[in-house]
């Protein structure tokens, strides 16, 4: 731990701080998620921490569930993205030719597309359960992590130890997550970081223009929805679930930034 950043530190609290939250939070939440127990908008106190909501529930229980949904939507998001991109990316690279253009003509087409829109299309004609959310947010971000997979793989397929591993008689599975896999890891680790804040962004923001988790459920994007009004008369309601967002989102990129530093100089020391 002393070779650890200061930054570092702060980003692992907060980051498993909510991450602990959200997977304890039917044991840490001082209310049931749909539980009225109080007036409406009440200031906070020793019985409710955070205050009550627009109808009078606990908002400091429902922030604790919307950050269980939120966190686990983005997390099952972002690694379906990484999955389904980061092998197609690969597969291109080491293919090349005419399924390479083939595969990238079409992530070109959908990326031309804002990925709101596209989402907010799709989302109206299909019944929004967390599952479809995933699938949704998911294949939309893959584009992104496709083009960076590609655009590292392409650099690595010509390097001499990829040769020497298709010399050996390897196959392309072996190529691809044995000898571009691991040297791709740094870019990716930093580009998770990212996808998973931009996941996050993304559900809170389907959410608050109605398409997102559906109501009793909360997220965070929902919460701020409910309470936007009490913004008007000076209550902070909405405010509490965007500072948990932009907290979150400092805190996994202060994570990532020195887990891609640490690779990047392990890698360095390793060459030398």
């Amino acid at each position: 731990m002393r070779g650890v950043p200061v930054s570092a530190l702060i980003g692992f609290f907060f980051t498993a701080a909510y991450f602990l939250g959200a997977i304890f939070a039917p044991l840490v939440a001082p209310y049931g998620l749909a539980e009225v127990v109080g007036d409406v908008w009440e200031p906070a106190s020793r019985t409710h921490l955070l205050g009550t909501d627009s109808i009078g529930r606990d908002l400091l229980t429902r922030m604790i569930y919307g950050g269980r949904t939120t966190i686990f939507i983005a997390t099952m998001a972002t690694l379906l993205s990484f999955v389904t991109g980061s092998v197609l990316g690969f597969l291109a690279a080491v293919l090349g030719g005419w399924m390479d253009q083939v595969m990238s003509r079409l992530v070109d087409l959908l990326m031309s597309i804002p990925t709101l829109i596209f989402a907010l299309v799709v989302l109206s004609v299909m019944p929004v359960t967390i599952p479809v959310l995933i699938v949704v947010m998911g294949l939309l971000d893959s584009t992104r992590v496709y083009r960076l997979a590609r655009a590292v793989a392409v650099d690595i397929n010509v390097m001499d130890f990829v040769e020497a591993a298709r010399l050996r008689g390897e196959g392309r599975g072996w190529v691809i997550f044995r000898e571009i896999l691991p040297n791709a890891l740094s870019p990716l680790v930093a580009e998770m970081g990212l996808r998973f804040i931009f996941a996050v962004l993304f559900v809170s923001t389907l959410s608050f223009l109605g398409l997102g988790v559906q109501p009793p459920a909360a997220d965070w994007g929902g919460i701020v929805k409910e309470n936007k009004d009490g913004i008007v008369y000076g209550i902070p309601a909405a405010l509490v679930p965007a500072f948990a967002i932009a907290t979150l989102a400092i805190s996994v990129n202060l994570v990532a930034d020195w887990v891609l530093n640490r690779t990047t100089s392990l890698k360095g020391g390793r060459g030398g």
